[in-house]
């Protein structure tokens, strides 16, 4: 449950806009790293001090600002300062635990997302806030952790592939939400894989630790569908949007992203359903198992009953009763017995209860 809920405890009786990190600190140092760039010009480079983030506003050339690391509370506020962001938007990029949300401040558009990834060892299931601030030159993007999906869109940047450099920061704002939506894509298939894995293992020879894993994938599945549905709304609202800061030519992407959209939130409920469905063919072949061994032991029972019968009457030893004292007494008796229990044998069978 510690992946789901965080603290927020800590801000219990602050005013609105107070700024308080809410979550784990993931990275000993908050680093800058800045994208320059324009159809001709392109500079990367990691910034040393906060200082050196005054020369990259300019209006002729695009800026993509990363800060790794949001524990450092003062850092921010300098941050958000110097672009003029408001302290209610600097209060939920410091707050780790919200749900994937769009905001648009006319001056800015605030994006907050989900990045998922699956880790290899355990199979657990990792979650990284990321909040983008699209400016009027400037994309502002701030991640918990070094690591990320956006390799490609860098390496698309350093070669000028395609489009992205001879368009706005609206470009760039989607091609990393794009990025953090694809990323969904590869978390999905692993996910499946496992799913597929455990439907085998139900199959062929489930166990208890069959069953802990169905739950463990279960839970998953809460957590993806408590980050991945909002996306639907939230990049509806980026095609919807009326503002300045996205172009029109940028919307058919965004259209596109809606589909992706789309298609990950019917995949994420198609797995729900499939894991639904397993929880219930365990819970049947778990009853299945039961059955048969209660039908066993049912058969077993119903032989034992009357061959009972037939040894308690002789085992009564009257001295009246004649076949006490009848030579073929004792081998009639088991004969009787080898009998009833051998005709049991065949109306079962004949039934086909055995």
């Amino acid at each position: 449950m510690s992946g789901i809920i965080k603290k927020v405890s800590v801000k219990k009786g602050l005013q609105p806009g107070a700024l308080v990190h809410i979550g784990d600190k993931k990275v000993e140092e908050v680093k800058i790293e800045v994208i320059d760039y324009d159809a001709e010009h392109f500079e990367e480079k990691e910034l040393a001090e906060f200082r050196e983030t005054e020369k990259y506003i300019d209006e002729s050339t695009v800026t993509w600002l990363n800060m790794v690391g949001l524990h450092d509370v003062q850092f921010i506020q300098k941050l958000g300062e110097h672009f003029g962001i408001h302290r209610l938007v600097l209060e939920d990029v410091l707050n780790t635990d919200l749900r994937p949300e769009l905001d648009d401040y006319e001056d800015y558009i605030y994006i907050c997302l989900k990045m998922l990834y699956i880790e290899e060892s355990t199979g657990q299931l990792l979650v990284e806030q990321i909040s983008l601030i699209l400016c009027p030159k400037t994309v502002l993007c701030f991640q918990e952790v070094e690591g990320d999906a956006f390799e490609p869109v860098r390496e698309r940047l350093r070669n000028s592939t395609g489009r992205i450099r001879r368009v706005g920061p609206d470009y760039l704002a989607y091609a990393l939400v794009d990025a953090i939506v694809d990323n969904y894509f590869i978390v999905l298939e692993e996910i499946g894989d496992m799913i597929i894995k455990l439907e085998d293992e139900l199959m062929n020879d489930p166990s208890n630790e069959t069953l802990r894993k169905i739950y463990a994938v279960k839970r998953e599945m809460v957590m993806l569908r408590k980050y991945i549905w909002p996306l639907r709304e939230l990049v509806l609202k980026l095609q919807m949007s009326e503002s300045p800061l996205i172009e029109k030519g940028s919307k058919i992407y965004i259209q596109d992203l809606y589909s992706h959209a789309l298609h990950i939130t019917d995949t994420l409920e198609t797995y729900r359903d499939m894991i639904s469905d397993m929880l219930d063919t365990y819970l049947s072949l778990s009853s299945n198992k039961m059955n048969e061994v209660m039908k066993i032991l049912t058969i077993m029972a119903s032989i034992f009953i009357p061959l009972t019968f037939v040894a308690g009457i002789y085992g009564m030893n009257f001295e009246d009763m004649p076949e006490l004292h009848h030579r073929w007494g004792y081998p009639a008796a088991i004969a009787v017995m080898v009998i009833i229990a051998i005709g049991m044998v065949y109306y079962f069978r004949k039934k086909k209860w055995l």
